[in-house]
């Protein structure tokens, strides 16, 4: 496959549906491998040889993609401040329930914790 191209999928009943308007081609199917599997076919008879990425869309899934990125933002920012005062890598990592190791990626450079 020379290139990806995502695809947005929403339910339709039973479906999933997806359209890449770009290149005319629908796709659908009962789950979401099916569904790219089928937008693949179609962009196949085309002749672009291309993997497809499924996004499913609904309004559900939009909030908790946004709650994610809130909470990744929130999360950074506690670090960082926690960082500041000198805590400890364990005592953010248990302050913030989040393993050390996912702690020491968020800290920030030794330089910017200098006052």
């Amino acid at each position: 496959m020379s290139e990806t191209i995502e695809c947005e999928a929403v339910r339709r009943g039973r479906l999933w549906v997806a359209h890449l308007p770009e290149q005319g081609v629908y796709g659908h199917g009962r789950s979401l491998a099916k569904t790219r599997q089928s937008v693949e076919e179609g962009l196949g008879v085309l002749g672009v040889d291309a993997e497809v990425t499924i996004v499913a869309v609904t309004p559900e899934l939009e909030r908790l993609r946004a709650a994610r990125e809130a909470y990744a933002a929130a999360l950074s920012e506690a670090v960082s401040a926690l960082a500041l005062r000198r805590t400890t890598l364990r005592d953010i990592a248990a302050a913030t329930g989040e393993p050390a190791r996912q702690v020491k990626q968020l800290l920030p450079a030794p330089a910017a914790l200098r006052p």
